[in-house]
């Protein structure tokens, strides 16, 4: 049986320690809670099946190509120019 600390645990699964704590909370992780030099100290105990659940339920993270990337530069240069004419109207405003 091996244990992670919470911000451990969070760093291994590239999640937000939020979300650890809010998984531990809802029953989802197996926690162990032990007192350490006076404090509390939360710890999340390994299952083999939980983790598998776990990385099923995890978003992974879509990397962008350059086209999308070539498509955002190109809505923000447009929105760019909006800004600039507004700018323009309120200079002559004044």
């Amino acid at each position: 049986m091996q244990r992670m600390t919470i911000k451990a645990y969070a760093v291994k699964h590239k999640l937000s320690i939020f979300n650890v704590v809010k998984m531990a909370k809802s029953g989802k992780l197996k926690t162990d809670i032990v007192e350490e030099n006076g404090k509390e100290i939360t710890y999340i105990v390994l299952d083999e099946a939980i983790e598998s659940e776990v990385e099923k339920g995890i978003v992974p993270l879509k990397e962008k190509g350059d086209a999308s990337l070539k498509e955002e530069v190109k809505l923000l240069r447009e929105e760019m120019q909006l800004l600039r004419e507004e700018i323009e109207i309120l200079k002559k405003r004044l």
